[in-house]
């Protein structure tokens, strides 16, 4: 198979996936994975088929694939660090998801949703302070609410140390 019939193939089974068809698009990724078992994109797309069906520990291998490989576009990169450690996650491996989740946020310390699902891994390991301490920041600097924006340098202050008194 040539590159434009993966491409072509490619694109109609994330077609597939975002009109709804979701089995059909988990499908033919999977045939196109079979093919191509070193493409980091087919991989990608083949894990975020299987997230989308609630099938988190079929997607895993394929997110770690599309992560060792090469060729993945940067918003793609960040999907699936996203993906995967939200994954792990949703399946109790709370320390895997830090560490992904962890690594996705130095990458791409722009992405609130990574560090609000760094957050909720954080918390299930038992670190209160730092999950709260991401959640404080992203609301302090994020939030429309008019007086939470009245408020936003308390809120940093104390995001930094929540213990601190006078």
């Amino acid at each position: 198979m040539n590159d434009q019939s993966r491409n072509g193939l490619l694109a109609a089974a994330v077609r597939l996936r975002t009109e709804g068809h979701r089995e059909e698009a988990r499908q033919r990724l999977l045939s196109l994975s079979v093919d191509f078992p070193a493409d980091a994109e087919i991989a990608y797309q083949t894990a975020w088929a299987h997230d989308v069906l609630g099938l988190e520990a079929e997607a895993v291998p394929f997110y770690e694939r599309s992560l060792a490989g090469t060729g993945l576009s940067e918003e793609d990169h960040r999907g699936a660090l996203r993906g995967l450690g939200s994954t792990y996650r949703v399946l109790g491996q709370y320390d895997k998801a830090v560490e992904v989740l962890r690594a996705g946020a130095g990458q791409f310390p722009d992405d609130g949703a990574l560090r609000t699902f760094l957050a909720m891994a954080l918390f299930n390991t038992g670190e209160h302070h730092e999950a709260m301490r991401l959640l404080l920041q992203l609301l302090a600097a994020g939030s429309t609410d008019p007086s939470v924006r009245q408020y936003r340098a308390a809120i940093e202050h104390y995001a930094r140390d929540l213990n601190e008194t006078v």
